[in-house]
């Protein structure tokens, strides 16, 4: 991950016009400001008791509750898209959101072995860039590659699920009746009830790519106890500094993995903000990784380096889960035997 060295601060460079959709781009971020303020709901984590054995009331938060998305009474079907010569397969599912509202879809990689295995699996969610499609992973190589990696042993065996967002400028964020960032806590909650998922918060990354890339940081650091990895790609972190406050007593307490990237000639998202964003995670207690590769902001560039990501996600979700398991066991020898009563 060598990086390129970058000496201006980016919070001085964030304000610089783009030379690429710069009305636009100057309009979205001023609706992302718009959710760091003060006593906006940032989704759905009091409404949480425990969670990898910590309880939710011992890592305060200064947000308001909201009411979660409406389950699903009946869980919709999946369509099998195609099964490889590895064993792994793509299939795809659709339901009626209560968080867009609208449709809600998604893509699903299942690993080899899972359709005649009983395992559980840990699970990376994805999102996609703006105006963007879920199936732009798969057109980039996800399936072969998480293949490969899997039987190479280089990760474990996991489950990947694409989250498409609206057709939109404005993709992972809650505004107005469109609550695009918990939709995504919405698709997790029902991955969890349609597959065999570890639900726990060590068993789960988000990822996305571009505005995917800040979408993925909204929500990891909105939901502090459903992730314990996040990856952004070519993405951008405005207004989510005081977020990441807030999220300080969570990330010191249960750890959080972090991976951000840019490209040093990208005209979109500018590539000083990663390195400075990991070390802002960092001092929260994460342990966050940064680099800046050569070129631009495409979807080659994340082609590029996807075998890189996913890597970094596989293996920190196995260190995510040996921490978790560590801990539960220190808690329950430190609570002692049971004892019999009468």
């Amino acid at each position: 991950m060598a990086g390129v060295p970058v000496t201006a601060p980016w919070r001085a460079r964030r304000e610089r016009p783009r030379p690429l959709h710069a009305a636009a781009m100057l309009c979205s971020l001023a609706l992302v400001g718009a959710l760091a303020l003060p006593g906006v709901p940032r989704t759905l984590e009091r409404l949480l008791g425990r969670h990898d054995g910590v309880a939710a009331s011992a890592l305060p938060r200064p947000t308001r509750p909201v009411a979660p998305p409406a389950l699903l009474q009946t869980l919709p079907s999946f369509t099998l898209l195609n099964t490889d010569a590895a064993g792994s397969s793509i299939e795809h599912a659709s339901f009626s959101s209560a968080s867009l509202p609208g449709a809600g879809s998604f893509f699903v990689y299942l690993p080899p072995g899972y359709a005649a295995g009983t395992h559980r699996y840990p699970v990376v969610y994805l999102l996609h860039g703006r105006n963007g499609h879920a199936n732009a992973f798969l057109e980039i190589g996800i399936q072969p590659t998480l293949d490969r990696l899997i039987e190479e042993r280089a990760i474990q065996p996991l489950i990947a699920v694409m989250v498409q967002d609206r057709p939109t400028l404005n993709n992972w964020r809650d505004l107005g009746v469109h609550h695009d960032a918990t939709y995504v806590v919405e698709v997790q909650e029902l991955v969890d009830r349609m597959l065999r998922t570890i639900p726990t918060r060590a068993a789960r990354a988000i990822v996305g790519d571009s505005m995917g890339g800040f979408g993925a940081m909204n929500v990891a650091l909105s939901n502090p106890l459903r992730f314990s990895v996040v990856e952004s790609w070519l993405g951008f972190f405005n207004n989510l500094e005081g977020a990441l406050h807030a999220d300080r007593p969570v990330i010191s307490r249960l750890g959080l993995h972090a991976f951000l990237y840019g490209a040093a000639e990208d005209p979109v998202a500018m590539p000083a903000e990663d390195p400075e964003f990991a070390a802002e995670l960092r001092a929260a207690g994460a342990q966050a990784q940064s680099a800046i590769y050569p070129g631009g902001h495409s979807l080659e560039k994340v082609q590029e380096h996807l075998e890189t990501g996913l890597l970094f996600a596989g293996r920190s979700l196995a260190e995510a889960q040996q921490r978790a398991a560590v801990e539960a066991g220190a808690h329950t020898a430190a609570a002692g035997p049971l004892r019999a009563t009468k």
